[in-house]
This record gives C-alpha cells, structure tokens and sequence, in this order.
C-alpha cells in the first residue's frame, strides 16, 4: 500500500486545487493542440514528465539545490513564457510546433524542482529512491493524461461543434494562463 501513496502523491501534484500552477502550464502547453493531435500531446507531457522527474530526483539526492523561493518563482514565469509564445504562433501545424516537446522538457526541469521538498519528507531514511520515483511519476503521468484529455475534449467541442475559430481558442486559454501566472509571479517574486 505504500507504493501506492506515491503514485497518489504524483496524481495529487497535478489534480489537486493546490495545483494550479502545474494545471496552467499544461493548459497553455496544449492549448495549441486539437484531439486530432492527442498522440503528439501524450509525447509532450511524457518529455514534460521527464524533464520533472530529472530534477525531481536530483534535488531530492542534494546533488542540486536551487532556493525554494527562485523555484517558486520561476514555475509561473514558466507558465507565462509559453502562453506568450502561444500568442505568437502564427500556425499551429504540430510539424511547426515540435519545438514544444523541447520547451515542455525544459520547463519540466524547473517544475521538478518544486516538489523535492515533499517528495524528501516522504521518503524513510534508508528508503532507495528509485521506486518512490516511478510510482511518483506514473501518478503525475496519470494526471497530466486526464487533464490534457480534458483539454483536447472541451477544445473539440469549442472548434468543431461552437465553431470558434482555432486562433481564437488558442488565444483564450492563452490569456488566461498568462494573466494568473503573471499574477502568481508577481505575487512570488524572490526579492
């Protein structure tokens, strides 16, 4: 039952109302998606996944330590950067977008800084961190899969039944991402 509480950590991190900074980076990731490109998104989320888990285990190890609040800070910058670059995306072609999965893993790097606090309390002394790890991030993994699901379903129904124009949609999620993690930052700023 014990492996389980990590798998549910992982959903947790993604799920929860405490959440919203890890939601508002996968909204504004997938924002320029469409059900049809649902493969292309679950590779995004996976290089987002790794990306996390890299830094995740790294900082939970000590081998890095960055100051929690830079962390806390930089997790809505994340957040911010991706919706602007949204903005400015003129085709929303995946060939045209692949340097998405690169972004995701990047950011993904930031993210997993912020959970090693947790994930270091959770673990028992003597307990090897590799299988907390897995379990920790098949949860994320999880999660992010229902989230982005929910994403590409609601976009599904906007685009195609609504009939909003994709630039449109794409704008709207954007906007939103970016005026919440703008305010998040801001609210964070380390100095």
């Amino acid at each position: 039952m014990e492996e389980l509480n990590y798998f549910t950590e992982g959903w947790r991190h993604i799920i929860s109302a405490d959440a919203l900074d890890h939601q508002l980076f996968i909204l504004v990731l997938a924002a320029v998606y469409t059900i049809k490109d649902w493969k292309q998104v679950l590779v995004l989320v996976t290089a987002f996944t790794i990306g996390h888990s890299i830094t995740l285990a790294l900082s939970t190890l000590n081998i890095i330590q960055v100051p929690t609040e830079w962390v806390e800070f930089l997790i809505p910058c994340t957040i911010v950067l991706t919706a602007a670059f949204n903005f400015f995306s003129k085709d929303y072609n995946p060939n045209r977008i692949r340097w998405n999965y690169a972004l995701a893993l990047f950011f993904g790097l930031i993210h997993g800084l912020g959970f090693a606090n947790t994930l270091r309390f959770m673990l028992a002394k003597d307990e090897n961190l590799a299988w907390p790890l897995l379990q920790f991030n098949l949860g994320l993994e999880a999660g992010q899969v229902v989230v982005v699901l929910g994403i590409l379903l609601v976009a599904y129904l906007f685009i195609y039944f609504i009939k909003l124009n994709r630039r449109y949609w794409v704008w709207l999620l954007s906007s939103a991402g970016f005026i919440v993690a703008l305010k998040i930052a801001v609210e964070r700023l380390p100095w």
